[in-house]
This record gives structure tokens, C-alpha cells and sequence, in this order.
């Protein structure tokens, strides 16, 4: 879609998704370096590294909110190890004024401790003494690697009175992520939505991300939309990046009619390259 092509409700839903986005870090080295590009006050939600633990995501949304930047640490459930944990990390984040957490189950295949479930974390922080504002669950617009969509439906029904949000795992295709909100809207969720988008980067680098987190169909989606010969051309050629505009573009109309209050930007650490479009897109 070109911007001549672009409707006036289609601009103006882009700048309400893209004015103020959350962006997704990893807690690596490279976190100092990216925040530096992102603009003062942003959200920032920081993932839980396999490598490195939940103590990394902690030390650097300590920092990040002393900074001043509105953070929402990724508390996944299989890093934590008991309540007497959890209980110090909610401590931890409330002492820096977080009030906004992310609680996934976690991509280990072994928890670390006695939390196995996204929803086991969430009864028990609903026992403690602490509590956030905001708390976030996990959605799945093309389904999970190893749940099934009934099992999926059940979770999230069952996560649902401890959650003020969802976020979205990442997708390239924008009608399947309405026709999945459209889904849960029947079963009687109205949460608020945040749709996880990519960031921009090389084709090769985002395919080999996208294959890891399970999904398929936006991949096809991707080579679709492309072309065979401009996909082609993309994933090969040094220079050839992907940038979420079909995606955007698909949601912007119709965002607030499907509750949708945000987009999640998986940055991977790319932000630079992220602003620089996003900044350009601001500017239609």
C-alpha cells in the first residue's frame, strides 16, 4: 500500500498505534546502548532470558525505571523459583515504582522452581502482600507449538481475572490477528489487546526468529504478500530488510473498534533501525 493509497482513517489509526508503542528488549550487554535511541519516558518491556535468568531482567528494569522509562519486566513463570522469589522481586520492582509487569509461563521446558504456569504465578501474586496496576498475559493469534487452541481458550480463561492487558505473540498477518481477537471477543474476553508486531531487520535474521517462536503461517503470509521473486530478492540481498508497514496498515482502521490500545514491538535490539521507520511513518 502506497501512501497515496492510504486512506485518511488508515493514517490516522497508524499514528495512534505508532505514537507511543511498547518496545520489547532482551537483557543483554547491547541494553544500554538501545535505550539511548528510544525516546525519553518510553515503555520499555524487557524480556526473561533462558541464558541469563530472571536477575537480569530485574538489574536492568531497576535501572530502566530509575532512568525514568515507564518499564514492564517480562516475570516469566518457570524462572521463579517459590513465592518467597517472587515476593522478593515484586519488592524489588515496586521499591523502583514499577507498576506494570508482563507474566508469561516462560520458554523453559523445566521450571526452576514450584511455578509451571503462567497461571500458577498469577494466584499466588494474587496472595501477596504486593500488587500492580497493570498486568499483562500472553495471546496467540496463530496458536502455540505445543498447546492446542482448546487448551489455549481454557488458560487464558483461567488468567483472565488477574489480567488488565494481553499482548500478542509477534505475526506478520493482520487479518489473522483481528479474526483471532473477533474469537476470544465470543468467548467473553474484553480485555484490551497490545498486537505484538516485529521491529525491522533482515529478512533472514527475522525468518530464522520467527521459525523459534512457532509461526508458520505468518511466514507464508510474509512470502505471500512479498512475492516469490521480491521475497526471494529480500532474503538474499544484503540490504534487504523487512518493515511491519502491511501490518500496521491492516490493523490501523480498525483498531479500536477490536480494543486493540496499543502495539508491542519485538525490537530484538534493533531499535535504531525501528525509530528511523517508525519516525518516517509519523511523518505521512
Amino acid at each position: 500500500m502506497t501512501l497515496g493509497s492510504r486512506s485518511s482513517t488508515t493514517v490516522t489509526g497508524v499514528t495512534d498505534l505508532l505514537s507511543d508503542p511498547r518496545f520489547e528488549l532482551m537483557p543483554f550487554e547491547s541494553f544500554e546502548e538501545q535505550i539511548e535511541h528510544l525516546p525519553e519516558g518510553a515503555q520499555i518491556a524487557i524480556t526473561a532470558s533462558p541464558t541469563k535468568g530472571l536477575e537480569a531482567t530485574i538489574v536492568w528494569a531497576e535501572k530502566a525505571a530509575k532512568q525514568g522509562y515507564e518499564v514492564i519486566p517480562h516475570i516469566a513463570a518457570r524462572y521463579v523459583r517459590d513465592k518467597a522469589h517472587l515476593e522478593e522481586i515484586a519488592q524489588r520492582l515496586t521499591a523502583v515504582g514499577i507498576t506494570d509487569i508482563f507474566v508469561p509461563g516462560g520458554d523453559r521446558e523445566e521450571p526452576v522452581g514450584e511455578f509451571d504456569s503462567a497461571y500458577a504465578l498469577l494466584s499466588a501474586l494474587d496472595e501477596s502482600e504486593y500488587s500492580f496496576e497493570e498486568v499483562g498475559i500472553t495471546g496467540y493469534p496463530e496458536g502455540h507449538a505445543f498447546l492446542d487452541k482448546q487448551t489455549l481458550a481454557e488458560t487464558m480463561e483461567m488468567k483472565e481475572p488477574y489480567a488488565t492487558y494481553i499482548v500478542t505473540q509477534l505475526c506478520y498477518d493482520p487479518e489473522a490477528v483481528l479474526r483471532w481477537i473477533e474469537t476470544i471477543r465470543e468467548r467473553g474476553v474484553e480485555l484490551p489487546v497490545e498486537v505484538g508486531i516485529p521491529g525491522v531487520m533482515k529478512y533472514q535474521r527475522l525468518l530464522n526468529i520467527s521459525q523459534k517462536v512457532g509461526v508458520g503461517d505468518s511466514v507464508r503470509f510474509l512470502r505471500k504478500t512479498t512475492g516469490v521473486v521480491g521475497f526471494v530478492r529480500q532474503l538474499v540481498g544484503s540490504r534487504g530488510k523487512y518493515a511491519p508497514d502491511t501490518l500496521v496498515d491492516g490493523l490501523a482502521p480498525q483498531a479500536a473498534d477490536y480494543g486493540i490500545r496499543g502495539i508491542h514491538i519485538y525490537t530484538f535490539n534493533q531499535v535504531p533501525d525501528i525509530e528511523s521507520w517508525r519516525d518516517e511513518r509519523l511523518l505521512e
